[in-house]
């Protein structure tokens, strides 16, 4: 069998309440080298947002990173394994 795999990510919080996210896997996400990634990283052009689970979500995470016009979204469970992730391309770039 042939063709692009795509590795599931896992997520490493930081004992803070934020998480440690691959820049590597997340360059691959928004299909940029990681160099560019980074970059726009140090220039303030990538954010991000972590919900908390609430009800039957409890225990899990929305984590968001917004990169220009295209937002990474992924449900993180509480070992950090991602259950779900989607790109999804905005109509407008948010404010900055």
């Amino acid at each position: 069998m042939s063709g692009n795999v795509i590795s599931k990510p896992r997520v490493e919080p930081d004992g803070e309440g934020d998480f440690i996210l691959d820049p590597e896997l997340l360059a691959e996400r928004f299909s940029l080298s990681a160099e560019r990634f980074r970059h726009l990283v140090r220039s303030g052009h990538v954010k991000s947002s972590v919900e908390m689970g609430l009800g039957e979500d409890e225990g899990r995470r929305r984590l968001t990173v917004r990169c220009g016009n295209r937002a990474w979204t992924a449900v993180v469970d509480a070992g950090g394994d991602v259950v779900s992730e989607n790109l999804t391309v905005l109509r407008h770039a948010p404010a900055r």
